[in-house]
């Protein structure tokens, strides 16, 4: 399957997110990033989960592509699986935990941008030692 994505004119882009999410192998892509959004995929691979987080002033809205697991919600455990979406306001703690047989797959909506402009990471351990060097952080204007 081929990658469906293409930039129709300048930072306008178009997404079948389904299939690029299911194809993305990696733990984060960042696919698009506007002023006041930002689009990324995400595979947690089994037994994996993206990490206890709050972030002070972004909101984020998680779909679910495949897979099953655990949303951890301001310290309430959910199901999470296939079709479903969260949406996460500015300061709530949260955690995705992968608890499925298979890859968990997502895509989310920062709103503000929350990482770097086409940043791509194949473990949470890449992803999160860039965090502690500065160096996936959005370009704020």
């Amino acid at each position: 399957m081929t990658e469906k994505s293409f930039t129709l004119d300048g930072n306008v882009q178009h997404f079948t997110i389904a299939d690029v999410a299911k194809e993305n192998s990696g733990f984060r892509k960042v696919l698009w990033t506007g002023e006041h959004a930002q689009i990324v995929v995400m595979t947690v691979p089994v037994g994996g989960e993206i990490g206890d987080e709050v972030h002070p002033q972004t909101d984020q809205i998680l779909t679910f592509i495949s897979g099953t697991g655990h949303a951890d919600l301001n310290g309430q455990t959910h199901p999470i699986e296939a079709g479903d979406q969260c949406a996460v306001p500015a300061g709530a703690r949260h955690n995705f935990r992968n608890t499925g047989d298979e890859p968990l797959v997502l895509y989310t909506v920062y709103s503000p941008p929350e990482h770097a402009a086409g940043g791509v990471f194949a473990t949470k351990e890449d992803a999160d030692a860039a965090e502690a060097a500065g160096e996936d952080t959005p370009a704020r204007g």
